[in-house]
């Protein structure tokens, strides 16, 4: 990191009166963004009053001159500049927030976009909101009386806003009490209410990832306009939205209980290839026996693939991608050779029906097979038994 520092003092507004201590890291996630930093600079130091010590990080992803251009842009601040230029963007905008985070040294960290669509004026009322409420968390929003979406280009973007906004808000209800704009990009964190090594963020939308995962107990908002972008284009792509939604359904299955919900919805899902394989085998004139076993391997690669995108993304690094596939194979053709005698256990001992005897080894079976999976797939390794195999 190169950090550039200044002596003169910051010119600014005394519009809102910080109480101390009001020290402010400004964190700005960056890709492609060279035509906006001057101007975004420049609105800073005309926005943020001298009497509230403040630095800028920039964490930059940028395939352009935008790491060049800061730096000189830089020259002219009066307060430090520093530039993070990651070299492999891991975890998307979202992942360069968590290093500026890390990187940060002040007591509250703002983080805003690099487009000049949220305008820095509104630094000092999120930190002394902030103060004033005893708050760890300040949410500038589009959504509540003040507030306004006005730069969101056209009518395509706003449905989409408000859409991801609906279902945020519906699976995370509790997490997201208070927070009308868990979209916002624009908001302010004191240092000591987070832990980014606790973050798994995937995309850009970071707010999400810190209200879910270690959201502090005080919340407060600000209103804000969400402006015209100053230059460049929007980084909302449909791969972005792809990923937004990965991220979604990370974090609605990071617990125990709904990852199950989520391995049985999955599991259903996939009498569907094994029913297409098995139609199209015996179509082709193979036995039904062969064909039903070669059937049930399109299911699990069918679950296979799902379960790995949906309920462990953040699990797959433990494992290589075929020794993983190999354990969940094994796992889900013992589960149909278990099966069969454990029925017959429970008809022949325990005198049940076949019926509720098949349904309640189905349970079972289910049950060992959600346990094994993440267990012996995608657990991490212990670091002992690794270190005893290394002596």
């Amino acid at each position: 990191m190169t950090s550039h520092e200044y002596a003169a003092p910051a010119p600014g507004l005394d519009a809102v009166e910080v109480p101390e201590p009001g020290a402010v890291t400004i964190v700005v996630p960056t890709f492609n963004e060279s035509a906006n930093i001057r101007q975004l600079l420049h609105q800073i130091t005309e926005s943020v009053p001298a009497r509230l010590p403040c630095e800028v990080v920039f964490v930059d992803d940028s395939t352009d001159d935008t790491p060049e251009v800061i730096r000189e842009a830089a020259q002219d601040c009066p307060f430090p500049v520093a530039v993070l230029h990651r070299e492999e963007p891991v975890g998307g905008l979202g992942g360069a927030v968590v290093e500026g985070l890390r990187a940060a040294t002040s007591e509250w960290i703002v983080v805003m976009d690099g487009d000049c669509q949220h305008p820095p004026s509104l630094v000092p009322e999120l930190v002394a909101a902030g103060e004033r409420a005893n708050a760890g968390l300040v949410v500038a929003s589009r959504y509540i009386e003040g507030g306004s979406r006005a730069g969101l280009a056209g009518g395509y973007r706003v449905a989409v806003s408000r859409v991801a906004t609906w279902l945020t808000k519906s699976l995370f209800p509790r997490r997201l009490h208070g927070i009308s704009d868990p979209m916002s990009g624009f908001f302010a964190i004191r240092r000591s209410a987070v832990t980014a090594d606790v973050l798994r963020p995937l995309g850009y939308k970071i707010l999400l990832e810190l209200a879910v995962r270690s959201r502090p107990r005080q919340v407060a908002e600000v209103p804000f306009v969400f402006r015209d972008r100053y230059a460049g284009e929007s980084k909302s792509t449909a791969k972005e939205g792809l990923r937004f939604l990965h991220h979604l359904a990370g974090l609605r299955t990071a617990s125990p209980a709904a990852r199950m919900v989520g391995f049985g919805l999955i599991g259903a899902s996939g009498f569907v290839p094994n029913l297409v394989g098995l139609y199209a085998l015996t179509a082709l004139g193979l036995h039904y026996v062969p064909a039903e076993i070669l059937a049930n391997q399109f299911g699990v690669g069918w679950n296979f693939l799902l379960i790995e995108q949906l309920l462990f993304r953040d699990r797959r690094a433990h494992r290589r991608w075929w020794d993983r596939l190999g354990r969940f194979a094994l796992l889900a053709n013992a589960d149909l050779v278990l099966r069969i005698p454990l029925i017959a256990l429970l008809v022949g001992r325990f005198h049940l029906g076949a019926l509720p005897a098949t349904a309640l080894a189905l349970v079972m079976t289910f049950v060992l097979r959600f346990v094994g999976t993440e267990a012996l797939v995608y657990l991490p390794r212990r670091r002992g038994s690794r270190a005893r195999r290394a002596v």
